[in-house]
């Protein structure tokens, strides 16, 4: 299998591995998506109540997240951890692509082999729908603290995260 992206152009010629490892592809590129849309003002806002992550925290907490299943899963070199308090959204933009490309490795290598990801129950695609979840979980964090901060992501990038024949 190719470590490209599968162009959605060959569809009909897609195996079911080949379209998990694009699944996750795109969840990785919305994620970096909403990142770009930021406003840098809202990066380190304080969360309402001055309680809880700031857009920069869980930008680190995804990418920890990622690396935490990299470390159980795979054994593999972990790319570097963020610091919440201290990372910049270039450095966030790095480390999120990083891992990005990591789990993809790691996924293409258990769906090549006997389809699980190693301590994570039961099987690869389920290991997908849960990253997917995860993150569309903080996505959702992000866009509304970046709202209550006063410096909303713009609507063109709201509806596109929404857009995964196109990201």
């Amino acid at each position: 299998m190719p470590n490209t992206p599968i162009s959605s152009s060959k569809i009909d010629e897609v195996t079911p591995a080949q379209a998990v490892l694009r699944t996750l592809e795109i969840n990785s590129r919305i994620t970096l998506y909403l990142l770009d849309g930021i406003d840098d003002r809202a990066w380190r806002a304080d969360p309402p109540g001055g309680k809880g992550r700031d857009i920069a925290a869980i930008f680190a907490h995804i990418h920890a997240v990622r690396l935490m299943w990299l470390k159980a899963a795979s054994g593999a070199a972990l790319p570097v951890p963020l610091e919440k308090d201290s990372c910049s959204i270039a450095q966030a933009r790095k480390a999120l692509e990083e891992s990005a490309l990591a789990l993809r490795k790691m996924l293409e290598t258990a769906l090549n082999g006997d389809g699980r990801i190693k301590n994570f129950k039961p099987d690869a695609t389920a290991f997908v729908g849960y990253v997917i979840a995860h993150e569309a979980h903080h996505r959702g964090q992000i866009t509304l603290l970046a709202r209550l901060a006063g410096f909303p992501v713009p609507k063109a990038v709201n509806f596109g995260m929404w857009e995964w024949g196109v990201r």
